[in-house]
């Protein structure tokens, strides 16, 4: 009989939608970093993104726990040095370049994961993040042999590690919580974060500009539905298979900018491909592997 591909969840469906659209906004980024400095641009739009959520959760915000509160805390702040030093890598970085660098969190969540959770990754997981950073890879080009460390190279390389953090942290906290609840406490401590670091590290409130506050106004909308999205799906989804999901980032990233015009060459149609060759792996249990399993539980 012919085994069926499984079909994915609701969850892991949610969680590549906003992965697709969050592949489209390094440009945004991009753009913002030329006008803002990166803590009051994170600060201002995870604040946004707050009160969209709350204004979406209503009367339940009466129910917020100090569960919620702590765990969204403790979230929201992995989550603003993540994206205050992708932002600030961006300043001296282009967008796809930041976008290959930051998606080294593939590879890093499953060993976080192990550390923090006690959960060895599956083995199937493990060739899904390889076949995923493969892909990565290849999306880079030439450029991924010789990579050399800049000052905004490791700036991106420590985001990414706290990226991997936060979904991992996700994990850890997202049972028995208020999806919508903890998303407004981690947009809050995040954005609140970011904005007390300013006078700590000089950074000074920029002059006004339409252009940081669309950016912000946009980015915001869009963190407030990938928090939503992750805190809720997550639920379900373990840290190793949500990294392998979020890996198409910069697939979806490589597609709006061959919409805007960029030029897509072979490597990068490879390395799409590796990464659904990734999300596929991942999600299969071979028989013989799962037999295999079984006998060393039975006689371990």
């Amino acid at each position: 009989m012919t085994r069926r591909l499984p079909t994915p969840t609701p969850q892991e469906l949610a969680l590549t939608g906003v992965t697709a659209l969050w592949g489209g906004t390094f440009l945004v980024l991009h753009l913002a970093m030329q006008h803002s400095g990166p803590l009051f641009f994170v600060g201002v739009r995870f604040l946004m993104a707050a009160a969209m959520v709350a204004c979406l959760a209503g009367k339940k915000m009466a129910g917020l726990t100090r569960k919620e509160v702590r765990s969204g805390l403790v979230i929201g702040i992995a989550l603003s040095v993540g994206y205050v030093l992708q932002s600030a890598g961006l300043q001296h970085l282009s967008s796809s370049r930041s976008a290959f660098i930051t998606a080294l969190y593939v590879p890093l969540v499953p060993l976080f994961q192990w550390v923090l959770l006690r959960k060895p990754p599956h083995i199937m997981s493990w060739l899904g993040i390889i076949l995923a950073f493969g892909g990565l890879v290849a999306l880079a080009g030439p450029a991924a042999l010789s990579l050399t460390f800049t000052h905004g190279d490791l700036l991106t390389v420590l985001a990414a590690c706290a990226i991997a953090l936060e979904i991992v942290l996700i994990s850890l906290f997202a049972q028995g919580v208020d999806s919508r609840r903890i998303t407004v406490c981690q947009l809050v401590g995040g954005g609140l974060f970011a904005l007390l670091l300013m006078p700590v590290m000089g950074e000074h409130v920029p002059a006004f500009s339409w252009i940081w506050v669309v950016c912000a106004a946009v980015l915001g909308s869009l963190s407030a539905l990938v928090q939503l999205v992750m805190n809720w799906a997550q639920k379900s989804v373990p840290p190793s298979k949500a990294a392998i999901i979020y890996a198409g980032e910069p697939v979806w990233g490589g597609l709006v900018g061959w919409i805007a015009g960029d030029h897509l060459p072979g490597t990068t149609l490879l390395g799409a491909a590796l990464i659904v060759c990734g999300v596929l792996a991942s999600e299969m249990r071979p028989r013989w592997l799962v037999r295999k399993q079984q006998h060393l539980t039975e006689n371990g």
